[in-house]
């Protein structure tokens, strides 16, 4: 399995905070992960289908697109941070 997060607006616009996937070589990294989840529609489409910056880290370490997914990772999107 993969358990994935979704913090700050990420959260508020799915409605969720979390999930599990099942792990498998269709969801072999995050760029998998991302069409699958943009394949939901409506507000998934809006976040993972490229019109909003999403970054991601993988078991508590910044990751990117081709970051390969293990079963048991965790895998957490969020939106970038902004200083001020």
């Amino acid at each position: 399995m993969i358990r994935v997060l979704y913090f700050a607006r990420l959260r508020e616009q799915l409605g969720r905070d979390a999930e599990t996937l099942e792990a498998s070589p269709a969801l072999a990294n995050v760029a998998a992960v991302m069409a699958h989840l943009q394949a939901r529609g409506g507000p998934w489409a809006e976040t993972f289908g490229g019109g909003q910056r999403v970054m991601m880290a993988v078991n508590q370490e910044m990751a990117d697109r081709a970051t390969v997914l293990r079963d048991g990772d965790e895998l957490a999107f969020f939106p970038p941070v902004t200083g001020g």
